[in-house]
């Protein structure tokens, strides 16, 4: 996919789209990255956010939502400086299911409004490993029920198979990135993104997927094998679907570009009205614009 920092955007995003999932890095000497993956998938690079911002305003963002990178463990303080520093944005943080409540009132006033349940994309399967985060899951759901926020999955295509009882089970409101994780090749028939539909189509309204990560789950050039997961997803609830551009592609970052991602919004979505929903109507429910 080579010249892909050449393409032009085949569409202008409405006023007040949001981009509701991508990360900021700041400089190494500043926000030391470690956290509590001791072993880094990426070497973080450098985002900062007037670079993001360049790239989200040629293509017509105005509202921003934040995600804390693994990179950074459970020190949210670069997002934190770049929400500051972005008025009106959200935020999505990593913490410690046993946070005191000062902390979660200070972050909700700030702009946070959910927590990541995140486990390494790339990890294989391992018995029990779903077992082993019930704990975390089930203390942030309350705390989250409780204060308003949502949770945010980002799991292995066969972890959110495993967890999805779970999810049927939570009180609050959940998103799951990168549309589950699931392998495109696999196809839209496969068992785990079919229980993902059926929870989007029962889940009173809770459930949320964001239409992002497309580089990570496909192997067909142009993604055109996510094109049917994409119906798919977009016939079961249009009004539960939110797109973000991952931004900065991390281990990706040499292959795909922003404007590539957002024109697929274009070949899924035609509608403008369909347009409409994932970029600006559902963000600002979820997020509360």
């Amino acid at each position: 996919m080579t010249g892909h920092h050449d393409v032009a955007p085949q569409f202008k995003a409405s006023p007040q789209s949001c981009d509701a999932h991508f990360h900021i890095f700041g400089p190494a000497d500043r926000y030391s990255h470690g956290g509590i993956n001791e072993k880094l998938r990426y070497a973080p690079p450098v985002a900062p956010l007037e670079d993001y911002l360049a790239e989200a305003q040629r293509l017509g963002f105005s509202r921003f939502v934040f995600v804390q990178p693994s990179a950074y463990g459970r020190d949210n303080a670069c997002m934190l400086d770049a929400m500051a520093a972005t008025p009106g944005s959200r935020g999505i943080v990593d913490i410690d299911q046993d946070a005191p409540d000062a902390l979660l009132a200070k972050l909700d006033a700030a702009g946070v409004r959910g927590v990541r349940i995140n486990v390494s994309p790339v990890k294989q399967p391992e018995a029990g490993f779903a077992a082993s985060l019930l704990p975390r899951i089930q203390r942030l759901d309350a705390r989250c029920a409780e204060i308003g926020w949502h949770l945010d999955f980002l799991l292995p295509g066969w972890l959110t198979a495993e967890v999805m009882d779970t999810l049927r089970r939570l009180r609050a409101p959940f998103s799951v990135a990168h549309m589950g994780m699931f392998l495109a090749k696999d196809g839209a028939g496969q068992p785990g993104f079919r229980a993902l539909i059926d929870l989007l189509r029962h889940g009173e309204g809770r459930t949320w997927v964001k239409l992002t990560g497309a580089y990570r789950i496909s192997t067909a050039p142009a993604f055109a094998d996510i094109d049917p997961m994409a119906a798919a997803l977009i016939a079961a609830a249009p009004d539960r679907l939110i797109w973000g551009s991952d931004y900065p592609h991390l281990s990706f970052a040499d292959k795909v570009g922003t404007v590539e991602l957002f024109n697929l919004i274009d070949r899924w979505a035609p509608a403008a009205e369909m347009k409409r929903k994932i970029l600006v109507d559902n963000p600002a429910r979820l997020f509360g614009f």
